[in-house]
């Protein structure tokens, strides 16, 4: 502004504000640190706030910045519409409230899913005389006996569970769920669009933490929901307009930025990943190692269906043969190049203690039913050279164990 005449106040609060849009164009999506916006007159406002103009009024409502990402990761999902979040639960709960369940609706829940997943179901959706029920999704049979008994609303699974890493048939449950009218609800976290497409197999609904692999640097907390059908976006908005966990600007900008990397990061991990399973599963001081590409994991065929291959994740979890919590601290106590982390997905490689992070609130009794034993220790496997994170591993192994020298992996 800067015009003759206006004190020094009124300048201070509005020179340089609101100029032009520039000639050129942005190459990389700005960051719109705005929380609201304006328009030239107030019937512009009055069409944009009724939906027959396009524009933005408020951030809560939406946002450019945030917006390019919601295209990005519908594009890599191959979606109808997507709806970002300030976090991967916040994203969760709004793919479930879309389903539109009422009192005494029931959710059909993977019995392998993160712990603070089944907090929700039970404690918040509980709360309103929604009841949960589970099942192992990856007995179809089974399940399919489970959803014709109970007659769910919603089913909700993992693509690939937390923490032992069990693949899902995503058509084969979608089958099931179309069979008794309900929707499907896929967390697709473990492996990001680059690795699976649940929409495309049949899901309704396809969620991630995208503070996870979409992000990848551990610098930032967000989710996202894509829907494989329009008609559930303006549902999904309302809860973000309303319940108020929207994804921050600077957040968006940071996560469109780690999706640019996201298939060379993941080649990368996953590579990593069979490379370190291989070697953990003749390790003398590993008893079990869940990878879904190790020959001896049940319906390994299964795998190659879902995931894009030759991936199978970038996650490995084992037990320890000495499997007590004792063990599993001394020997993540040990790890020098690894870093003890409660999330995943990151570049550099991370170990987490489901027993007493992701699935503490659980009974110990659940937790051994679920095959969640204390000596169970889950590796998300970063881009370091793997050289370096087997010599780091293995001589945490031979340390917690009483060994004794740092053997060299070649």
């Amino acid at each position: 502004m800067g015009k003759k005449g206006l004190g020094i106040n009124t300048q201070l609060v509005h020179a340089g504000e609101r100029g032009a849009p520039p000639q050129g164009k942005p190459v990389s999506t700005p960051i719109y640190a705005t929380a609201t916006f304006t328009y030239d007159s107030m019937a512009e406002v009055d069409q944009v706030f009724a939906g027959e103009q396009q524009g933005y009024i408020y951030t809560r409502y939406g946002n450019p910045t945030v917006a390019a990402l919601e295209e990005a990761v519908r594009v890599l999902e191959a979606g109808a519409a997507a709806c970002a979040y300030s976090t991967g639960m916040a994203a969760l709960h709004a793919a479930i409230f879309a389903c539109e369940l009422a009192p005494g609706a029931t959710i059909l829940a993977s019995q392998d899913l993160y712990g603070a997943t089944i907090d929700l179901l039970y404690k918040i959706f509980g709360s309103y005389g929604i009841k949960t029920a589970t099942a192992d999704f990856s007995d179809v049979a089974a399940l399919r006996a489970k959803a014709l008994e109970v007659g769910p609303r919603v089913l909700i699974a993992e693509t690939i569970s937390n923490p032992l890493l069990k693949v899902c048939d995503i058509a084969a449950c979608a089958e099931i769920a179309r069979e008794v009218r309900a929707r499907f609800i896929v967390d697709n976290t473990f492996t990001s669009p680059y690795l699976c497409q649940p929409l495309k197999l049949g899901a309704d609904f396809s969620v991630h933490s995208a503070t996870k692999y979409l992000s990848g640097h551990a610098d930032v907390m967000g989710g996202v929901v894509v829907a494989r059908d329009e008609v559930d976006l303006p549902t999904l908005i309302g809860v973000m307009k309303l319940v108020g966990g929207i994804l921050g600007v600077w957040e968006a900008h940071e996560i469109h930025r780690g999706l640019k990397t996201l298939s060379v990061r993941m080649d990368r991990q996953c590579a990593n990943a069979a490379s370190l399973a291989e070697y953990l599963s003749s390790h003398s001081r590993v008893s079990r190692v869940h990878y879904p590409a190790l020959a001896t994991t049940p319906n390994r065929d299964l795998m190659k269906r879902v995931l894009r291959s030759p991936h199978a994740g970038a996650l490995v979890s084992i037990e320890l043969q000495e499997n007590t919590r004792e063990a599993a601290f001394r020997f993540m106590d040990a790890l020098t190049l690894c870093v003890r982390s409660t999330s995943l997905g990151d570049v550099f490689t991370s170990v987490l203690h489901p027993a007493t992070a992701s699935h503490r609130e659980m009974s110990p009794k659940r937790r051994l039913q679920l095959g969640i034993t204390e000596g169970l220790v889950r590796i998300s496997v970063g881009i370091e050279d793997v050289a370096d994170i087997i010599e780091d591993i293995q001589q945490a192994l031979e340390k917690s164990a009483g060994g004794g020298g740092r053997v060299v992996y070649s």
